[in-house]
């Protein structure tokens, strides 16, 4: 059974490096319309066995519940990689065998992009990683079985989810996708976007 897992913080400190050119407010605005984006998107995949959203942040919960969403809920958010390892041994409570990490800071996102990745999985053990444009960063993540190495989001995290996957003994699959690629971290990121139309 395939997940998609979509982890999501307090919104209200989300987006720091964006403070040189949006208030809290407007950074609260722009996580929070990302987020229901994804929400979104994430409804129309079709080769996901369930979806699920790991938080605390209720807003976030009473979203994904409104949208039919699985809930899992942590008692204290630590950090990217601890939200998502737990809810992966979560999902594989629940029967997951493969877990497909999505962030919401992907404005270019569609149900396409997420759709492709669950049909590179093949049923094997392996890791399916989508870097970020830099090549530096881990924009998507597909581990069969989910807790095969943990995560390790943060700087430098496409190198170190591979040397999981080797340190693991399983293939590591590498997908080039310029949608998932492209994310929101800092003010040029948002003003990429601004001038596509994007945000």
């Amino acid at each position: 059974m395939r997940y998609l897992l979509i982890p999501i913080k307090e919104l209200t400190t989300a987006k720091q490096r964006l403070s040189p050119v949006l208030g809290p407010a407007e950074r609260l605005s722009l996580a929070t319309a990302m987020m229901r984006r994804t929400l979104e998107i994430a409804a129309r995949v079709r080769l996901a066995d369930r979806i699920a959203v790991v938080t605390s942040y209720p807003p976030a919960v009473a979203l994904a519940r409104s949208g039919g969403l699985e809930i899992i809920v942590e008692a204290k958010q630590i950090s990217e990689s601890e939200s998502v390892d737990f809810g992966s041994r979560e999902a594989m409570r629940r029967g997951a065998t493969a877990v497909l990490r999505i962030p919401i800071d992907l404005p270019l996102l569609t149900a396409d992009d997420i759709d492709a990745i669950l049909a590179a999985d093949d049923g094997q053990k392996q890791a399916i990683l989508v870097p970020s444009r830099d090549g530096t960063g881990t924009n998507a993540i597909l581990r069969r079985p989910p807790d095969i190495f943990p995560s390790r989001f943060g700087p430098d995290s496409f190198n170190k989810h591979c040397a999981g996957a080797r340190e693991a003994g399983i293939p590591c699959r590498i997908i080039e996708n310029p949608n998932i690629a492209f994310d929101v971290d800092d003010p040029e990121d948002l003003e990429a976007c601004r001038r596509a139309g994007i945000l």
